[in-house]
């Protein structure tokens, strides 16, 4: 089979470093939720004074959310935990003056109590929230697209088999641990949205981008599930799947109450 041994090959060797997705097009399609992050976020940076981005991938999506603000705030940080991905997230917002610390996901974040007045994050594989409302200050808000519950889980079963759908991802489990940390949820909502994969090697990057979907992918692993994939992409069409994503938004209250 030239065409999948070509394919899988392609697959195997595009880099997957940040969170750039534009080498998929015309091979993959995600819808995008309609209330528009990256718009949002820079709607926030053109008031904060003070902003960090967790999880910032090679920030792309902040570098693209402070050209569309047309401004930059005073202090602008972010954190990343893959080294391939700081070394991206560096370069990305240098140019603003921003700063990017290497630090796990799970980890407590480096910054004092109380520091930023914005703290934003898209598609973050953890949301440590006792961390993210400590280094707000009062009145400070938290911004991000969160990956939701059973995302590509088509996917997923089409590597691993029949799987159960996790919830912990549920944008009420979300909810509940923000408040929890003492955060007050000001806007939450949550969509499902259509994916396809035209060919084998569009599959293969995104497993080997989106580590999460099917966790220890490797193209020489599962190379016999995408053989089945690459015979049904030919004798069906695109693959399809289905995405799930939801925007929260809270703010820390002032010790009076106030928002």
């Amino acid at each position: 089979m030239p065409q999948f041994e070509a394919l899988l090959a392609e697959g195997a060797t595009v880099p997957v470093e940040g969170w750039d997705f534009s080498w998929f097009h015309g091979r993959a399609t995600e819808e995008r939720p309609p209330w528009g992050y990256a718009d949002l976020l820079s709607r926030r940076y053109r008031t904060a004074g003070r902003a960090l981005d967790v999880q910032t991938g090679g920030g792309e999506v902040v570098a693209w959310a402070l050209r569309r603000a047309g401004t930059t705030p005073a202090v602008l940080a972010a954190t990343e935990s893959w080294l391939p991905n700081v070394a991206l997230a560096t370069r990305a917002l240098a140019p603003y003056g921003g700063t990017v610390a290497h630090v796990a996901d799970e980890d407590p974040l480096p910054f004092d109590d109380g520091t930023f007045d914005l703290v934003s994050s898209r598609h973050p594989v953890v949301a440590g929230w006792p961390e993210l409302a400590r280094v707000l200050g009062p009145g400070g808000t938290y911004l991000a697209q969160h990956v939701g519950v059973g995302s590509v889980h088509e996917l997923t079963e089409a590597m691993l088999g029949p799987t159960p759908v996790g919830q912990g991802r549920h944008p009420d489990a979300a909810a509940a641990a923000a408040r929890a940390a003492g955060l007050e949820v000001k806007d939450l909502r949550e969509v499902r949205l259509r994916m396809e994969f035209s060919d084998v090697a569009a599959v293969a990057v995104f497993l080997r981008k989106v580590i999460w979907i099917v966790p220890g992918f490797t193209v020489d692993a599962y190379r016999e599930q995408l053989r089945a994939l690459h015979d049904r992409i030919q004798a069906e069409g695109p693959f399809t799947a289905s995405t799930s994503r939801y925007l929260i938004e809270c703010f820390k209250p002032h010790q009076n109450g106030g928002e």
